[in-house]
């Protein structure tokens, strides 16, 4: 994995950490650190002065000297993230909280090689380039390794057998660039957003292919070989229609048959079957859903998945659609630049 930790040292990341959920007092910093009183003035002084930190008017705790306020600079420094789906690559811009500031989407072309997408990668980075870009975030089709960064024979595109992404894209761009699966870095996205809400959850992300994120005990499960998740690829009907991983029957090749003439309620039935079964393996109680079908359909997805969860009373399990749209992979993408960036990477 690219080396992102531009910070002089952990207490710095754990410092700014902290300051990313709201202004806070040196005195706060101590205690939920475990940081000396000395060692947050250190670091609360270098973190000014390099622009990160700013002082941000005074809090009253009672008896005694108001205590000063500290507010991390949001714009201080920026990170891209990249969502590449079969036939689109979009890419957002977002501030050290992970706002996203803006965007750039183009169309890709039918089964794209890996020198086009490099070349329409690089074009829409420059877009929106800044001189306070500390990385890019990459979130792609799998099965791949996020540790490598190497993209292997993705399903439904040709020509990517072992192709070191990462390498490629850090040398075109001249930037750290991190990959890994678009279902993991939409997870991170959420993550980022509920924060410890969410412990044991899954992602569901239907767009041209079906796939999953897994939180598990409050960190991204990736797997072995860090490719876990392909939970669009396994068999739901024995006899089933031929999927563009060349197996039959899988979730996917089921779910976009049934879209593709039109039968929404059995479409989304597939997917509520397989999160079903989510549940009972996986025993979570949070399900997002999250892709371009299920935000062109929001409320018949909702309903398909929610039919077919376990009623027990003692299970309950939370639906929901990602407030993220369209740029809940991207943005995901670049939030897993920014872990890097403070230290915590998920």
């Amino acid at each position: 994995m690219a080396n992102l930790r531009f910070l002089r040292g952990y207490n710095d990341a754990v410092v700014l950490g902290l300051a990313r959920s709201g202004a806070v007092t040196r005195v706060e910093l101590a205690e939920r650190s475990g940081l000396t009183p000395q060692a947050v003035s250190k670091v609360v002084g270098r973190l000014i002065a390099d622009g990160l930190l700013v002082e941000s008017g005074t809090r009253n705790v009672g008896v005694g000297k108001p205590r000063t306020l500290l507010k991390l600079v949001a714009d201080s420094r920026l990170a891209l993230g990249a969502q590449v789906e079969r036939d689109e690559l979009r890419v957002v811009l977002t501030d050290l909280a992970g706002t996203v500031l803006d965007r750039a989407v183009a169309p890709l072309p039918r089964g794209f090689d890996p020198p086009a997408f490099v070349a329409e990668l690089t074009r829409l980075v420059d877009r929106l380039r800044s001189d306070r870009l500390i990385g890019v975030g990459i979130g792609f089709v799998g099965p791949l390794d996020h540790r490598t960064g190497v993209v292997h024979d993705p399903n439904g595109l040709t020509g990517w057998h072992d192709v070191p992404l990462r390498s490629w894209a850090e040398e075109r761009l001249g930037l750290p660039v991190v990959l890994d699966k678009d279902t993991n870095t939409a997870m991170v996205a959420e993550a980022w957003r509920r924060g410890e809400e969410l412990r044991d959850a899954v992602l569901v992300l239907v767009g041209t292919g079906l796939g999953i994120g897994m939180l598990l005990d409050g960190r991204v499960h990736r797997g072995a070989r860090t490719n876990a998740g392909e939970y669009g690829h396994t068999t739901l009907q024995l006899d089933g229609p031929t999927c563009v991983c060349g197996r039959t029957g899988c979730v996917e090749a089921l779910h976009n048959l049934a879209a593709a003439r039109g039968d929404l309620v059995e479409a989304t039935s597939v997917v509520g079957v397989a999160v079903a079964d989510l549940v009972q393996l996986l025993d979570i109680d949070h399900v997002v859903l999250a892709g371009r079908a299920v935000l062109a359909e929001p409320a018949a997805y909702l309903d398909g998945v929610r039919a077919r969860l376990p009623k027990d009373e003692w299970l309950p399990v939370d639906v929901s659609i990602t407030p993220l749209g369209d740029d809940v992979v991207a943005a995901g993408a670049a939030m897993l630049v920014l872990s890097e960036f403070y230290g915590r990477p998920r």
